[in-house]
């Protein structure tokens, strides 16, 4: 379940914004940079899809499912 809130997510609705669709594709920084200039007081962790993460709610955090490579990985 998503709420909008208004077109760019900082409408007047009283719902804030829960779900970010249009970041899909976007790169970490930027995904953290919009979730935080919209809703300042949520925690953004980068999480590598298929890790194991705790079960538990928290209403303050919002996980970045990241599945590709950016950068060969190297020694050193």
């Amino acid at each position: 379940m998503s709420s909008a809130g208004g077109d760019d997510g900082t409408g007047c609705d009283a719902t804030p914004k829960t779900e970010w669709p249009e970041l899909v594709g976007r790169t970490i920084k930027e995904a953290t940079k919009k979730i935080k200039a919209e809703r300042p007081e949520l925690n953004v962790e980068a999480v590598p899809v298929g890790a194991i993460v705790p079960q538990d709610y928290d209403p303050k955090r919002v996980r970045l499912w990241v599945d590709t490579v950016a950068k060969v990985p190297r020694i050193g």
